[in-house]
């Protein structure tokens, strides 16, 4: 949550909503190539439109990555499943 509380304030600093500040970070960044978003009636397909003419600078990225620094998953369920053939034991030079 305290990741939260810091983006929203990053956001409200700039003049975004939290949803323009994720969707424009998502657009911006070059490994992605696509932002899927998925409302389901037209007032957030509306309010999330927006995020597409939303330009970060620089101190902006900067101040994201250093509240959520890059390669970091917050929430250990997104982390998804890990091979046990890939757990540190078994990495080992034999």
């Amino acid at each position: 949550m305290d990741a939260v509380e810091s983006l929203v304030e990053l956001a409200d600093n700039a003049g975004l909503t939290l949803i323009d500040l994720a969707l424009a970070f998502v657009l911006e960044h070059p490994a992605v190539t696509s932002a899927i978003i998925g409302p389901r009636t037209m007032e957030p397909l509306e309010s999330q439109l927006g995020a597409t003419e939303v330009e970060l600078d620089e101190s902006t990225l900067d101040r994201i990555d250093e509240i959520v620094p890059p390669g970091t998953t917050l929430n250990p369920a997104d982390a998804g499943w890990r091979s046990p053939a890939l757990a540190a034991k078994q990495r080992r030079s034999r």
